[in-house]
């Protein structure tokens, strides 16, 4: 009998984080000083606010310092959940955002017969989450994030412009590995996983520190098709 984790392609994968959370543990509030203009984030995240009535849960994937995303959708009349890898960015966020539920989890811990269920949601924001994942796990985790949100649900997504796979990069005086996609790979990745794309965006963006080169940030604005579509 197949388990619920290879349904979205799980078994079989052997999720390595090996240094990952530690970085951003080092790396801590010194991320929004390396990151200080996030209109693309900002401007997505207020898309989602329009399209959901008050009250709408809301999984921020990846929360990081919980500025501004869960914040931005708390002030909203939101109900937030957030989950990130790294206990000090969990830590940073409960404190920036005290009416939102927070926990230190990995992406995958939120597959069906994972280890944390957190119930569907009516938006996800994943903002640059999935640019932490081997690309052998990105479909599985738009295949999870799939399956936590109710049919119509709306997924306000990032991600880096690049062709690499687990590549290693220094990044605010540490080092963590990212994978990315160039535009039309990407936007058939999410397609598959069951999503329409109602809207893009991109921006040219220069971070505030010289250890990260600039990059092109993508964002897409999705909603989930039902189950089987």
């Amino acid at each position: 009998m197949s388990s619920p984790g290879d349904k979205l392609g799980y078994d079989g994968l052997r999720l390595d984080r090996t240094g990952q959370a530690e970085a951003f543990d080092a790396i801590g509030d010194r991320y929004e000083e390396a990151f200080p203009h996030k209109e693309g984030q900002i401007e997505s995240a207020e898309w989602l606010i329009a399209s959901l009535p008050a009250g709408s849960r809301v999984l921020d994937l990846g929360c990081g310092t919980g500025v501004p995303t869960a914040r931005q959708l708390a002030e909203a009349d939101l109900r937030v959940v957030g989950v990130d890898l790294s206990d000090t960015m969990v830590a940073l966020t409960r404190k920036n955002v005290p009416g939102g539920e927070f926990h230190c989890a990995d992406l995958a811990d939120l597959r069906p017969g994972g280890p944390l269920d957190l119930g569907r949601f009516d938006g996800v924001t994943a903002f640059f989450a999935l640019l932490m994942l081997p690309r052998a796990e990105i479909p599985p985790a738009l295949r999870t994030v799939h399956h936590l949100l109710v049919p119509g649900g709306l997924l306000a997504l990032s991600m880096v412009e690049a062709d690499v796979d687990d590549f290693s990069i220094p990044f605010i005086g540490s080092t963590i590995r990212v994978s990315g996609y160039l535009r039309e790979e990407l936007r058939e990745v999410v397609e598959t996983a069951g999503f329409d794309i109602v809207d893009e965006s991109s921006y040219s963006y220069a971070p505030a520190v010289a250890d990260v080169a600039p990059e092109v940030q993508i964002f897409l604005r999705c909603r989930r098709r039902p189950d089987g579509s």
